[in-house]
Protein backbone atom coordinates (compact mmCIF):
# COMPACT_ATOMS: atom_id res chain seq x y z
CA UNK A 1 0.00 0.00 0.00
CA UNK A 2 1.50 3.16 -0.91
CA UNK A 3 1.78 6.12 1.42
CA UNK A 4 -1.53 8.73 0.12
CA UNK A 5 -0.06 11.92 -0.47
CA UNK A 6 -1.75 13.51 2.35
CA UNK A 7 0.41 11.75 4.87
CA UNK A 8 3.40 12.63 2.70
CA UNK A 9 2.19 16.11 2.99
CA UNK A 10 2.08 16.05 6.52
CA UNK A 11 5.18 14.61 6.56
CA UNK A 12 6.55 17.60 4.99
CA UNK A 13 4.89 20.05 6.75
CA UNK A 14 6.26 18.50 10.00
CA UNK A 15 9.77 18.95 8.58
CA UNK A 16 9.60 22.49 7.36
CA UNK A 17 8.12 23.74 10.90
CA UNK A 18 9.41 21.09 13.27
CA UNK A 19 10.77 23.69 15.17
CA UNK A 20 7.64 25.38 16.03
CA UNK A 21 5.88 21.89 16.81
CA UNK A 22 8.70 21.30 19.25
CA UNK A 23 7.92 24.24 21.02
CA UNK A 24 6.47 24.33 24.55
CA UNK A 25 3.49 26.46 23.01
CA UNK A 26 2.85 23.96 20.75
CA UNK A 27 -0.29 21.87 22.56
CA UNK A 28 -1.87 18.04 21.86
CA UNK A 29 -4.80 19.59 20.99
CA UNK A 30 -3.54 21.06 18.03
CA UNK A 31 -1.29 17.83 17.24
CA UNK A 32 -4.18 15.90 16.86
CA UNK A 33 -5.83 18.40 14.79
CA UNK A 34 -3.92 19.05 13.05
CA UNK A 35 -1.40 15.62 12.13
CA UNK A 36 -2.86 13.28 13.96
CA UNK A 37 -6.43 13.56 13.01
CA UNK A 38 -5.67 13.27 9.47
CA UNK A 39 -3.05 11.02 9.76
CA UNK A 40 -5.32 8.08 10.85
CA UNK A 41 -8.44 9.21 8.56
CA UNK A 42 -5.70 8.02 5.60
CA UNK A 43 -5.76 4.42 7.48
CA UNK A 44 -9.10 4.53 6.81
CA UNK A 45 -10.73 5.83 10.28
CA UNK A 46 -14.05 7.46 10.55
CA UNK A 47 -12.48 10.04 13.18
CA UNK A 48 -15.40 12.52 13.01
CA UNK A 49 -18.07 10.33 13.16
CA UNK A 50 -18.71 11.29 9.18
CA UNK A 51 -21.23 8.10 8.95
CA UNK A 52 -23.23 9.00 11.77
CA UNK A 53 -23.14 5.95 13.82
CA UNK A 54 -24.70 5.79 17.22
CA UNK A 55 -22.03 6.19 20.46
CA UNK A 56 -22.08 2.47 20.74
CA UNK A 57 -20.77 1.86 17.12
CA UNK A 58 -18.39 4.31 16.23
CA UNK A 59 -15.32 3.75 15.06
CA UNK A 60 -13.32 5.77 17.42
CA UNK A 61 -14.15 7.08 20.93
CA UNK A 62 -12.07 10.10 21.59
CA UNK A 63 -11.22 10.48 25.68
CA UNK A 64 -11.56 7.07 27.25
CA UNK A 65 -11.64 8.45 31.08
CA UNK A 66 -9.13 6.51 33.21
CA UNK A 67 -6.69 7.56 35.99
CA UNK A 68 -3.19 7.42 36.46
CA UNK A 69 -1.86 8.41 39.70
CA UNK A 70 -4.73 9.84 41.32
CA UNK A 71 -4.91 12.37 38.04
CA UNK A 72 -7.85 12.05 35.56
CA UNK A 73 -6.69 10.94 32.45
CA UNK A 74 -7.47 10.03 29.03
CA UNK A 75 -6.30 7.43 26.51
CA UNK A 76 -6.65 9.57 23.43
CA UNK A 77 -8.42 7.40 21.09
CA UNK A 78 -10.20 4.53 21.42
CA UNK A 79 -10.07 2.44 17.50
CA UNK A 80 -13.24 -0.14 17.41
CA UNK A 81 -14.89 -2.77 15.14
CA UNK A 82 -18.49 -2.73 16.13
CA UNK A 83 -18.19 -2.32 20.03
CA UNK A 84 -15.17 -4.21 20.01
CA UNK A 85 -12.32 -2.10 20.94
CA UNK A 86 -9.20 -3.15 18.86
CA UNK A 87 -6.27 -0.87 20.38
CA UNK A 88 -5.76 2.96 21.96
CA UNK A 89 -3.13 5.61 20.82
CA UNK A 90 -2.14 7.95 23.41
CA UNK A 91 -1.33 11.10 21.88
CA UNK A 92 1.53 13.39 23.67
CA UNK A 93 2.82 16.97 21.96
CA UNK A 94 6.16 16.51 20.42
CA UNK A 95 7.93 18.50 22.84
CA UNK A 96 7.80 15.49 25.02
CA UNK A 97 10.87 12.56 24.28
CA UNK A 98 8.85 9.62 23.13
CA UNK A 99 12.03 7.27 23.06
CA UNK A 100 13.66 7.85 26.23
CA UNK A 101 10.59 9.32 28.59
CA UNK A 102 9.15 6.07 30.86
CA UNK A 103 6.06 8.06 32.16
CA UNK A 104 3.99 7.90 28.73
CA UNK A 105 5.00 4.50 28.04
CA UNK A 106 3.70 3.54 31.26
CA UNK A 107 0.30 5.12 30.31
CA UNK A 108 -0.22 3.91 27.17
CA UNK A 109 0.42 0.31 28.49
CA UNK A 110 -1.43 0.72 31.58
CA UNK A 111 -4.66 1.81 29.42
CA UNK A 112 -4.18 -1.50 27.09
CA UNK A 113 -2.86 -4.00 29.82
CA UNK A 114 -6.41 -3.52 32.13
CA UNK A 115 -8.32 -3.25 28.70
CA UNK A 116 -6.76 -6.70 27.49
CA UNK A 117 -5.69 -5.70 24.19
CA UNK A 118 -2.40 -7.06 23.07
CA UNK A 119 -0.70 -3.91 21.24
CA UNK A 120 -1.31 -0.22 21.62
CA UNK A 121 0.53 3.22 20.45
CA UNK A 122 2.06 6.29 21.66
CA UNK A 123 3.04 8.92 19.31
CA UNK A 124 3.77 12.47 18.94
CA UNK A 125 3.89 12.22 15.23
CA UNK A 126 7.48 12.89 15.10
CA UNK A 127 7.85 9.48 16.90
CA UNK A 128 5.74 6.63 16.52
CA UNK A 129 5.96 3.67 19.11
CA UNK A 130 3.69 0.26 19.26
CA UNK A 131 4.02 -1.61 22.78
CA UNK A 132 3.20 -4.86 23.58
CA UNK A 133 0.02 -4.72 26.55
CA UNK A 134 -0.12 -8.28 27.27
CA UNK A 135 2.95 -8.32 29.73
CA UNK A 136 2.05 -6.11 32.93
CA UNK A 137 3.56 -2.84 33.87
CA UNK A 138 5.76 -1.99 36.24
CA UNK A 139 6.96 1.88 37.64
CA UNK A 140 10.11 0.21 37.16
CA UNK A 141 10.69 -0.34 33.65
CA UNK A 142 12.17 2.15 31.30
CA UNK A 143 10.78 3.60 28.53
CA UNK A 144 12.09 0.75 25.87
CA UNK A 145 10.12 -2.13 28.12
CA UNK A 146 7.77 -3.73 25.67
CA UNK A 147 8.24 -1.06 23.01
CA UNK A 148 8.07 -4.11 19.91
CA UNK A 149 8.20 -1.34 16.73
CA UNK A 150 9.44 2.24 16.71
CA UNK A 151 10.20 4.92 13.77
CA UNK A 152 9.81 8.66 13.25
CA UNK A 153 8.04 10.94 11.14
CA UNK A 154 10.19 10.73 8.29
CA UNK A 155 9.87 7.03 8.26
CA UNK A 156 6.40 7.01 7.21
CA UNK A 157 6.62 6.56 3.37
CA UNK A 158 8.81 3.24 3.64
CA UNK A 159 6.52 1.88 6.85
CA UNK A 160 3.46 2.60 5.72
CA UNK A 161 2.68 -0.65 4.08
CA UNK A 162 3.43 -2.37 7.13
CA UNK A 163 1.62 0.08 9.86
CA UNK A 164 -1.35 -0.18 7.63
CA UNK A 165 -1.74 -3.77 7.35
CA UNK A 166 -1.86 -3.95 11.17
CA UNK A 167 -3.52 -0.90 11.79
CA UNK A 168 -5.78 0.65 9.25
CA UNK A 169 -9.38 -0.30 9.38
CA UNK A 170 -9.61 -2.48 5.99
CA UNK A 171 -6.29 -4.27 7.43
CA UNK A 172 -7.64 -5.04 11.02
CA UNK A 173 -11.31 -6.62 9.56
CA UNK A 174 -8.34 -8.87 7.00
CA UNK A 175 -6.81 -9.53 10.08
CA UNK A 176 -3.83 -7.90 10.13
CA UNK A 177 -3.87 -7.08 13.74
CA UNK A 178 -5.18 -10.15 14.72
CA UNK A 179 -2.03 -12.24 13.00
CA UNK A 180 0.35 -9.69 14.16
CA UNK A 181 -0.81 -10.28 18.01
CA UNK A 182 -0.94 -13.97 17.71
CA UNK A 183 2.50 -14.50 16.62
CA UNK A 184 3.62 -12.10 19.71
CA UNK A 185 1.98 -14.27 22.06
CA UNK A 186 3.09 -17.06 20.60
CA UNK A 187 6.86 -15.79 20.55
CA UNK A 188 6.19 -14.90 24.81
CA UNK A 189 4.58 -18.82 25.25
CA UNK A 190 6.07 -20.19 28.94
CA UNK A 191 7.43 -16.81 29.38
CA UNK A 192 4.97 -15.93 32.73
CA UNK A 193 2.98 -13.36 31.18
CA UNK A 194 0.04 -12.10 33.60
CA UNK A 195 -3.31 -11.19 32.16
CA UNK A 196 -5.12 -8.54 34.16
CA UNK A 197 -8.26 -11.02 34.64
CA UNK A 198 -5.73 -13.47 36.59
CA UNK A 199 -4.44 -10.94 38.15
CA UNK A 200 -7.35 -9.12 39.37
CA UNK A 201 -8.59 -12.51 40.80
CA UNK A 202 -5.77 -13.09 42.83
CA UNK A 203 -6.14 -10.35 44.16
CA UNK A 204 -9.67 -11.11 44.83
CA UNK A 205 -8.70 -14.86 46.20
CA UNK A 206 -6.20 -12.57 48.57
CA UNK A 207 -8.59 -10.14 50.04
CA UNK A 208 -11.59 -13.18 50.94
CA UNK A 209 -9.00 -15.13 52.64
CA UNK A 210 -7.66 -11.86 54.57
CA UNK A 211 -10.86 -10.81 55.33
CA UNK A 212 -12.36 -14.29 56.59
CA UNK A 213 -9.88 -15.30 58.56
CA UNK A 214 -10.21 -11.58 60.26
CA UNK A 215 -14.15 -11.86 60.44
CA UNK A 216 -14.23 -15.54 62.21
CA UNK A 217 -11.82 -14.07 64.59
CA UNK A 218 -13.45 -10.96 65.74
CA UNK A 219 -17.64 -12.21 65.05
CA UNK A 220 -16.64 -16.21 66.91
CA UNK A 221 -21.04 -16.42 66.45
CA UNK A 222 -20.77 -16.13 62.67
CA UNK A 223 -22.68 -19.62 60.55
CA UNK A 224 -20.81 -20.65 57.71
CA UNK A 225 -23.42 -19.01 55.72
CA UNK A 226 -23.16 -15.87 57.63
CA UNK A 227 -19.18 -15.67 56.92
CA UNK A 228 -19.37 -16.15 53.91
CA UNK A 229 -22.12 -13.78 52.88
CA UNK A 230 -20.25 -10.95 55.22
CA UNK A 231 -17.16 -11.42 53.17
CA UNK A 232 -18.24 -11.59 49.87
CA UNK A 233 -20.57 -8.44 49.98
CA UNK A 234 -18.22 -6.51 51.48
CA UNK A 235 -15.83 -7.07 48.59
CA UNK A 236 -18.43 -6.85 46.45
CA UNK A 237 -19.52 -3.02 47.94
CA UNK A 238 -15.44 -1.71 48.22
CA UNK A 239 -14.53 -2.98 44.51
CA UNK A 240 -18.44 -1.27 43.06
CA UNK A 241 -17.68 1.64 44.29
CA UNK A 242 -13.50 1.64 43.94
CA UNK A 243 -15.29 1.21 40.17
CA UNK A 244 -17.64 4.11 40.28
CA UNK A 245 -14.48 6.06 41.66
CA UNK A 246 -13.08 5.27 38.24
CA UNK A 247 -15.89 6.08 36.24
CA UNK A 248 -16.54 8.92 37.21
CA UNK A 249 -19.70 8.16 39.01
CA UNK A 250 -18.33 8.34 42.87
CA UNK A 251 -15.90 11.08 44.30
CA UNK A 252 -12.08 10.39 43.77
CA UNK A 253 -10.47 8.71 46.28
CA UNK A 254 -13.29 8.42 48.65
CA UNK A 255 -12.13 4.71 50.00
CA UNK A 256 -8.58 5.56 50.27
CA UNK A 257 -9.02 8.20 52.76
CA UNK A 258 -11.11 6.21 54.69
CA UNK A 259 -8.50 3.82 54.70
CA UNK A 260 -5.68 6.16 55.76
CA UNK A 261 -7.84 7.03 59.28
CA UNK A 262 -8.79 5.07 62.39
CA UNK A 263 -12.06 3.25 62.89
CA UNK A 264 -12.18 2.00 59.25
CA UNK A 265 -14.83 -0.56 58.78
CA UNK A 266 -17.04 2.56 60.50
CA UNK A 267 -16.65 4.73 58.90
CA UNK A 268 -17.05 2.55 55.37
CA UNK A 269 -20.52 1.41 56.70
CA UNK A 270 -21.35 5.23 57.08
CA UNK A 271 -20.31 4.92 52.82
CA UNK A 272 -22.54 1.84 52.47
CA UNK A 273 -25.65 3.52 53.88
CA UNK A 274 -24.93 6.65 51.57
CA UNK A 275 -24.50 3.94 48.70
CA UNK A 276 -28.09 2.90 49.74
CA UNK A 277 -29.75 6.18 49.63
CA UNK A 278 -28.03 6.59 46.10
CA UNK A 279 -27.95 3.09 44.25
CA UNK A 280 -30.97 1.79 45.72
CA UNK A 281 -29.17 -1.48 44.68
CA UNK A 282 -29.87 -5.16 46.37
CA UNK A 283 -25.77 -4.75 46.95
CA UNK A 284 -26.77 -2.00 49.82
CA UNK A 285 -30.45 -3.21 51.16
CA UNK A 286 -30.45 -2.14 54.99
CA UNK A 287 -34.02 -1.48 55.61
CA UNK A 288 -37.29 -2.39 54.63
CA UNK A 289 -38.33 -0.86 51.20
CA UNK A 290 -41.58 -1.01 49.30
CA UNK A 291 -41.64 -3.59 46.69
CA UNK A 292 -38.49 -5.82 48.13
CA UNK A 293 -39.26 -8.84 48.80
CA UNK A 294 -35.19 -9.51 49.78
CA UNK A 295 -35.15 -9.48 53.88
CA UNK A 296 -32.46 -6.46 54.47
CA UNK A 297 -29.45 -6.80 55.49
CA UNK A 298 -29.13 -6.54 59.21
CA UNK A 299 -25.74 -8.40 59.64
CA UNK A 300 -22.89 -6.61 57.78
CA UNK A 301 -23.32 -3.52 59.18
CA UNK A 302 -22.64 -4.78 63.05
CA UNK A 303 -19.41 -6.57 61.88
CA UNK A 304 -15.97 -6.28 63.68
CA UNK A 305 -13.22 -6.05 61.35
CA UNK A 306 -9.61 -4.99 62.24
CA UNK A 307 -7.93 -2.10 60.42
CA UNK A 308 -5.30 -3.85 59.73
CA UNK A 309 -6.93 -6.04 57.36
CA UNK A 310 -8.91 -2.98 55.85
CA UNK A 311 -6.16 -0.48 54.96
CA UNK A 312 -4.44 -3.61 53.42
CA UNK A 313 -7.15 -4.30 50.80
CA UNK A 314 -7.70 -0.70 50.36
CA UNK A 315 -4.31 0.14 49.59
CA UNK A 316 -4.02 -2.86 47.01
CA UNK A 317 -7.73 -1.00 45.12
CA UNK A 318 -5.01 2.06 44.69
CA UNK A 319 -2.09 3.10 42.55
CA UNK A 320 0.57 3.01 42.81
CA UNK A 321 0.19 -0.56 44.72
CA UNK A 322 -2.38 -1.49 42.18
CA UNK A 323 -2.26 -1.60 38.55
CA UNK A 324 -6.14 -1.98 38.03
CA UNK A 325 -7.68 1.03 36.32
CA UNK A 326 -11.27 0.13 36.24
CA UNK A 327 -12.68 2.53 34.02
CA UNK A 328 -11.08 0.86 30.65
CA UNK A 329 -11.18 -2.76 32.55
CA UNK A 330 -14.56 -4.17 30.29
CA UNK A 331 -17.76 -5.63 31.75
CA UNK A 332 -17.06 -9.55 30.55
CA UNK A 333 -13.18 -9.89 32.18
CA UNK A 334 -14.99 -8.72 35.67
CA UNK A 335 -17.82 -10.92 34.81
CA UNK A 336 -15.19 -13.50 33.97
CA UNK A 337 -13.30 -13.20 37.29
CA UNK A 338 -16.13 -12.94 38.97
CA UNK A 339 -17.61 -16.35 38.19
CA UNK A 340 -14.09 -17.57 39.10
CA UNK A 341 -13.92 -16.31 42.43
CA UNK A 342 -17.44 -17.72 43.10
CA UNK A 343 -15.85 -21.14 42.54
CA UNK A 344 -14.66 -21.37 45.48
CA UNK A 345 -16.36 -21.04 49.17
CA UNK A 346 -15.38 -20.37 53.02
CA UNK A 347 -14.99 -23.12 55.34
CA UNK A 348 -15.08 -23.10 58.91
CA UNK A 349 -12.93 -25.50 61.35
CA UNK A 350 -13.69 -26.95 64.71
CA UNK A 351 -11.98 -24.10 66.06
CA UNK A 352 -13.70 -21.73 64.43
CA UNK A 353 -10.91 -20.70 61.65
CA UNK A 354 -11.49 -19.97 58.19
CA UNK A 355 -10.58 -21.98 55.17
CA UNK A 356 -11.08 -21.55 51.34
CA UNK A 357 -11.20 -24.44 49.15
CA UNK A 358 -13.37 -25.02 45.88
CA UNK A 359 -17.07 -26.25 45.91
CA UNK A 360 -17.19 -30.04 45.25
CA UNK A 361 -19.47 -29.48 42.03
CA UNK A 362 -16.54 -27.19 40.77
CA UNK A 363 -13.82 -29.03 41.98
CA UNK A 364 -16.20 -32.32 39.88
CA UNK A 365 -16.61 -30.18 36.58
CA UNK A 366 -12.79 -29.59 36.76
CA UNK A 367 -13.31 -25.80 36.81
CA UNK A 368 -15.67 -22.88 36.47
CA UNK A 369 -16.77 -21.87 32.40
CA UNK A 370 -17.66 -18.75 31.27
CA UNK A 371 -19.41 -17.86 28.51
CA UNK A 372 -17.01 -15.46 25.72
CA UNK A 373 -18.40 -12.12 24.92
CA UNK A 374 -19.02 -13.15 21.12
CA UNK A 375 -21.61 -15.98 22.11
CA UNK A 376 -23.55 -13.91 24.20
CA UNK A 377 -24.22 -11.53 21.63
CA UNK A 378 -24.51 -14.17 19.23
CA UNK A 379 -27.47 -15.71 21.98
CA UNK A 380 -29.04 -12.31 22.45
CA UNK A 381 -29.07 -11.26 18.97
CA UNK A 382 -30.89 -14.40 18.14
CA UNK A 383 -33.64 -14.57 21.32
CA UNK A 384 -34.21 -11.18 22.20
CA UNK A 385 -32.94 -9.26 19.06
CA UNK A 386 -35.67 -12.10 17.18
CA UNK A 387 -38.66 -11.31 19.72
CA UNK A 388 -38.70 -7.75 18.92
CA UNK A 389 -37.88 -7.46 15.43
CA UNK A 390 -40.32 -5.08 13.45
CA UNK A 391 -41.61 -4.13 16.65
CA UNK A 392 -41.79 -0.32 18.53
CA UNK A 393 -40.79 0.67 21.87
CA UNK A 394 -44.17 0.89 23.32
CA UNK A 395 -44.40 -3.00 22.31
CA UNK A 396 -41.86 -4.15 23.76
CA UNK A 397 -42.40 -1.92 26.61
CA UNK A 398 -43.46 -4.64 28.97
CA UNK A 399 -41.09 -7.16 27.83
CA UNK A 400 -38.87 -9.09 30.78
CA UNK A 401 -35.30 -11.01 30.23
CA UNK A 402 -35.08 -14.11 32.80
CA UNK A 403 -31.85 -15.80 33.27
CA UNK A 404 -32.34 -18.42 35.99
CA UNK A 405 -28.69 -19.79 35.87
CA UNK A 406 -27.26 -16.15 36.21
CA UNK A 407 -23.58 -16.51 37.60
CA UNK A 408 -22.20 -13.42 36.81
CA UNK A 409 -25.01 -11.98 35.03
CA UNK A 410 -23.31 -11.88 31.35
CA UNK A 411 -26.26 -12.89 29.06
CA UNK A 412 -28.60 -10.15 31.19
CA UNK A 413 -26.37 -7.53 30.83
CA UNK A 414 -25.81 -8.79 27.15
CA UNK A 415 -29.31 -8.34 26.63
CA UNK A 416 -29.51 -5.05 28.73
CA UNK A 417 -27.48 -3.22 26.38
CA UNK A 418 -29.06 -4.93 23.04
CA UNK A 419 -31.84 -3.01 24.27
CA UNK A 420 -30.30 -0.20 24.97
CA UNK A 421 -28.61 0.09 21.67
CA UNK A 422 -31.89 -1.29 19.84
CA UNK A 423 -34.04 1.60 21.32
CA UNK A 424 -31.41 4.31 20.95
CA UNK A 425 -31.03 3.04 17.37
CA UNK A 426 -34.98 3.26 17.04
CA UNK A 427 -35.13 6.73 18.40
CA UNK A 428 -32.93 7.84 15.75
CA UNK A 429 -34.50 6.52 13.20
CA UNK A 430 -38.07 7.80 13.72
CA UNK A 431 -37.99 10.46 16.18
CA UNK A 432 -35.24 12.46 15.25
CA UNK A 433 -36.27 13.55 12.15
CA UNK A 434 -39.24 14.45 13.55
CA UNK A 435 -37.74 16.59 15.94
CA UNK A 436 -35.09 18.10 13.35
CA UNK A 437 -38.18 19.16 11.31
CA UNK A 438 -40.00 21.33 13.91
CA UNK A 439 -42.22 19.15 15.66
CA UNK A 440 -43.17 19.81 19.21
CA UNK A 441 -42.21 17.53 21.83
CA UNK A 442 -46.08 17.28 22.91
CA UNK A 443 -47.75 17.04 18.97
CA UNK A 444 -49.68 13.91 18.27
CA UNK A 445 -47.09 12.83 15.71
CA UNK A 446 -44.20 12.79 18.35
CA UNK A 447 -46.49 11.36 21.08
CA UNK A 448 -47.59 8.14 18.89
CA UNK A 449 -43.99 7.35 19.10
CA UNK A 450 -43.61 6.93 22.58
CA UNK A 451 -44.57 5.08 25.63
CA UNK A 452 -47.79 6.47 27.57
CA UNK A 453 -45.93 7.19 30.54
CA UNK A 454 -43.90 9.33 28.31
CA UNK A 455 -46.73 10.87 26.59
CA UNK A 456 -48.86 11.76 30.14
CA UNK A 457 -45.69 13.56 30.71
CA UNK A 458 -45.52 15.53 27.54
CA UNK A 459 -49.23 15.98 27.30
CA UNK A 460 -49.73 17.15 31.20
CA UNK A 461 -46.34 18.95 31.57
CA UNK A 462 -45.95 16.52 35.05
CA UNK A 463 -42.23 15.30 35.24
CA UNK A 464 -40.67 13.03 37.82
CA UNK A 465 -38.11 13.81 40.24
CA UNK A 466 -35.12 12.64 38.12
CA UNK A 467 -36.82 13.85 34.48
CA UNK A 468 -34.73 16.83 33.23
CA UNK A 469 -36.21 15.66 29.76
CA UNK A 470 -39.43 14.39 29.01
CA UNK A 471 -38.47 13.44 25.66
CA UNK A 472 -36.50 9.75 25.85
CA UNK A 473 -33.32 10.48 23.71
CA UNK A 474 -31.87 14.13 23.20
CA UNK A 475 -29.49 14.98 20.62
CA UNK A 476 -25.32 15.60 21.88
CA UNK A 477 -24.40 16.90 18.15
CA UNK A 478 -25.55 16.70 14.40
CA UNK A 479 -25.47 13.00 14.49
CA UNK A 480 -25.13 12.26 17.44
CA UNK A 481 -28.42 11.33 19.98
CA UNK A 482 -28.21 9.58 23.36
CA UNK A 483 -30.75 8.00 25.65
CA UNK A 484 -32.22 10.18 28.60
CA UNK A 485 -31.08 8.64 32.23
CA UNK A 486 -34.87 7.80 32.59
CA UNK A 487 -35.20 6.02 29.52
Amino acid sequence: MVCPPEVLELVSRFGAYREKYKSAEYNETQLRNEFLNPFFEALGWDIYNKYGYSEGYKDVIHEDRVKIKGVTKAPDYSFRIGRERKFFVEAKKPSINIREDPGPALQIRRYGWNAKLPVSILTDFEEFAIYDCTIKPSDKDDSGNSRIFYCQFSDYAEKWDWIAERFSKNGILHGGLDTYTEDLVKGKAGKGTVTVDKEFLASLETWREALAKNIALRNSDLSIRELNDAVTKTIDRLVFLRICEDRGIEREDQIRVIGEGKDVYTRLTDLFRYADDKFNSGLFHFSDEKGWDESPDTLTLALKIDDKTLKEIISELYYPKSQFEFSVMPSDILGQVYEQFLGKVIRLTEGHQAKVEEKPEVRKAGGVYYTPTYIVDYIVKHTVGELIRDKTPIEIASLRVLDPACGSGSFLIGAYQYLLDWHLLWYMEYLAPLLKNGASPGSKEVCDLLPSGVRQILVKGKRGKSQDHPLPVYQVSETDWKLTTDE
